[in-house]
């Protein structure tokens, strides 16, 4: 009788033991991203968003998981607040439908020229836009028009040439379309979202200047630069604290990665 009760408590401490020396279960970073859309993300992780998440997640004590969508009309709506995911990277700084986090950056549309042309555009006034042939980008499935195209029409200028922002999707780069179109002389100049122009600049086999557009901001209330940031529920306030510690100490690494990628950074 009295061996039982010993061999019970052998029992149970062996099974704590067990118990003990299997890892904690790892905390979850549900992040939304676009499967195609380099340079910010793509399935294989190759994005820069791709790899400052990865930061974020590390300094979280986090393992990302990722719910992919085409970054279309109602994104935000099927994803984050349907529950698919808690973490939207590359939004702009305080989007109305969401708590965004710090800005990790602020770019602007660049003009993008052969860099052996000479051309010198660097404002949406200079008078040579009136007589060139001008890439521009349209954004969402209806092909909406994006700041840049607002105000050269504000001025009347017209010899303006439509490129989805996100292409065709069935391409590897779909984003990369407009430059090519410059880099091939279809096109004189074409206005870019920089993280894009300066991502696809890079690899480009003609040589390609960009330039920031100016003004920053046309007129009342028509920015050609945003401060980026992560998005979470409204209600995810512990959430966006964690992530806004989490950029602040890592500021230097993802500026490494922005450069990396050829972000223009103002």
């Amino acid at each position: 009788m009295t061996g039982k009760p010993h061999l019970a408590a052998i029992a149970a401490l062996t099974a704590g033991a067990l118990l003990a020396a299997q890892p904690a279960l790892a905390r979850e970073l549900k992040v939304c991203g676009d499967p195609n859309n380099l340079p910010f993300s793509n399935r294989a992780g190759e994005g820069f968003e791709n790899k400052i998440v990865a930061i974020v997640a590390q300094e979280l004590g986090a393992e990302v998981t990722y719910t992919w969508w085409a970054q279309r009309r109602g994104f935000i709506r099927n994803t984050l607040r349907a529950g698919l995911c808690d973490v939207i990277p590359g939004v702009a700084a305080n989007m109305e439908m969401l708590r965004t986090t710090l800005p990790y950056y602020r770019s602007s549309y660049v003009f993008v020229t052969r860099t052996a042309d000479h051309r010198s555009i660097g404002s949406l006034d200079n008078p040579a836009l009136r007589s060139l042939r001008i890439g521009v980008q349209l954004i969402g499935d209806d092909s909406a028009n994006s700041p840049p195209v607002e105000a050269l029409s504000r001025r009347g200028i017209t010899g303006l040439h439509g490129f989805p922002v996100y292409g065709n999707y069935t391409d590897a780069d779909p984003g990369e379309v407009i430059m090519q179109a410059v880099a091939k002389g279809d096109v004189d100049v074409a206005i870019v979202w920089g993280p894009a122009a300066g991502y696809f600049a890079k690899s480009s086999k003609v040589p390609l200047t960009l330039t920031p557009v100016t003004p920053q901001v046309d007129g009342p209330m028509l920015p050609m630069a945003f401060d980026i940031s992560m998005g979470v529920r409204k209600e995810d306030r512990a959430l966006r604290a964690e992530i806004d510690a989490a950029l602040k100490r890592r500021r230097a690494d993802i500026v490494a990665i922005l450069d990396d990628y050829g972000v223009p950074q103002l």
